[in-house]
């Protein structure tokens, strides 16, 4: 009960400036709690595991089957949603380059949906550490003056009220600061361990993407020069008849 009740008191002694390093922790918080739930709960390092089960599908050329599993798991797993943009480029025979274009800027979106709102952590733990600097010095500042203006009876009082508020808000805004910048360090180290997963596992999925493509082109470029040369075979018959 101690430390509840002279909550109040340090914000009536710390002065204006403890309320906007009240609004920082505020956001600071939701922050951290959205985060810690969106990169610790709802994103898992499994992509790399996950996407070896595509693997023989891809090999053997089953697309249609690649896509309908992509776009079943596509909202548990985000390598379904690279791995479906790429199967798609693949089927319609858009070459390497489209392959990766596709499954890249599907990539991108979900690594920059990883450290969205992270980087405010750092931030706000400065910007609470400056606030409660510029309440120690705005303390300081009232402290002396008064005391250069009152009597020699109130001189006393006046410096400690100055002074509780200057050290009032610097403690606050190191309250503030600290668990920011350690959640900072924390979340942006998970986030790179997830991306790192998502980009390792579409990297595998590409490999194998491109290395249909190029069975299928080669099983169709056969095609078409089979179906070519029997052509010109029936020509040469035709014109020997005639």
């Amino acid at each position: 009960m101690g430390i509840l009740s002279a909550i109040p008191t340090a914000f009536e002694h710390g002065g204006i400036w403890m309320w906007p390093i009240a609004a920082f922790q505020l956001l600071s918080i939701a922050i951290m709690v959205e985060r810690t739930i969106y990169l610790f709960t709802r994103r898992q390092t499994d992509q790399l595991e996950f996407v070896t089960t595509y693997e023989d599908n891809i090999r053997r050329g089953e697309m249609d089957s690649v896509l309908t599993k992509a776009q079943a798991t596509r909202d548990a797993h985000p390598i379904s949603r690279a791995v479906h943009a790429g199967a798609v480029a693949a089927q319609n025979f858009g070459g390497k380059d489209e392959i990766q274009g596709k499954m890249d800027e599907v990539l991108l979106h979900e690594n920059a949906s990883l450290d969205k709102r992270v980087g405010y952590l750092s931030m706000l733990g400065n910007v609470a550490t400056l606030t409660g600097l510029l309440g120690t010095i705005t303390g300081m500042i009232k402290s002396f003056a008064a005391v250069a203006q009152a009597n020699p009876a109130d001189k006393a009082a006046l410096l400690s009220n100055g002074i509780s508020e200057a050290m009032n808000c610097t403690a606050y805004g190191l309250i503030v600061a600290i668990p920011a910048l350690i959640a900072y360090a924390v979340l942006q180290n998970r986030a790179n361990v997830v991306a790192e997963d998502l980009n390792q596992a579409g990297l595998k999925a590409y490999n194998w993407l491109s290395y249909s493509f190029d069975a299928v082109s080669l099983r169709q470029a056969g095609a078409g020069a089979s179906a070519k040369n029997a052509g010109a075979r029936g020509s040469k018959s035709q014109e020997a008849n005639a």
